[in-house]
C-alpha cells in the first residue's frame, strides 16, 4: 500500500530563476521538481506520488541551446500509495447504486464493489438508499467499509488507478469505530 520508492526525474528551469547562489538554484530545483510530481499525480509503476522524503542529489545542469533552459537529472525517494491485489483497505462510501457501492481509498477514487461481492447484503432503496444485512449491519453514504482488492487498472489519460473490491470473506464489510 505505502511504499518508498527512489526516483529519476529531469527537471527544467527556466532562465530567469537560474541564480548563482548555490542554495537558490537547490531551491528552484526543488520547487519545480514538486510541481512536476504534482502535475504528475501517479505512475502505473509506484502508483500515486504523496510526498518526496529525501533528495539524493542532483546532476549538473545541461543548457537547452535554443531555449536557454537548464535541464538537471534529480534522484529521490518519494512515499507513494499503491494498491495490490488481494491487498485489505478501507474505503469511504461515496455512491450507493443498486448494483453495488462506488468507494474512495486515500487518492484512489474509483473503487467499485458490486452487489453479487457482498454476500448477505441486499439494497434497499429510498432518498438515501443503503445495504443491509440481516443482522442489521448497514452501508450508507459517507460510511467506512473494509474490502479486499479483487483487481486494477491503470488508466494513463487520467493518470489513476480504477479497482474492484469485494466484501466477501472475514472480517469484511462496514467499519465501526
Amino acid at each position: 500500500m505505502y511504499l518508498e520508492a527512489e526516483m529519476s526525474e529531469n527537471v527544467l528551469i527556466p532562465p530567469e530563476e537560474l541564480h548563482g547562489e548555490g542554495l537558490k538554484l537547490q531551491r528552484s530545483v526543488i520547487l519545480h521538481l514538486l510541481s512536476d510530481i504534482f502535475d504528475k499525480k501517479a505512475t502505473k509503476e509506484h502508483g500515486y506520488l504523496l510526498a518526496v522524503t529525501n533528495m539524493k542529489s542532483i546532476g549538473m545542469g545541461k543548457v537547452r541551446e535554443f531555449t536557454g533552459e537548464v535541464l538537471f537529472p534529480v534522484t529521490f525517494k518519494c512515499i507513494t500509495f499503491k494498491p495490490f491485489k488481494g491487498e485489505i483497505l478501507v474505503g469511504v462510501v461515496q455512491k450507493i447504486l443498486k448494483h453495488g457501492i462506488l468507494l474512495s481509498c486515500g487518492p484512489m477514487a474509483i473503487i467499485f464493489v458490486a452487489a453479487q461481492t457482498m454476500p448477505d447484503y441486499h439494497y434497499v432503496s429510498g432518498e438515501d438508499p443503503i445495504f443491509l444485512n440481516d443482522r442489521r449491519s448497514k452501508i450508507e453514504k459517507n460510511g467506512e467499509v473494509r474490502f479486499m482488492v479483487l483487481g486494477l487498472k491503470w488508466v494513463e489519460t487520467d493518470r489513476q488507478f480504477q479497482a474492484l473490491g469485494t466484501l466477501a470473506g472475514n472480517h469484511l464489510g462496514p467499519v465501526s469505530w
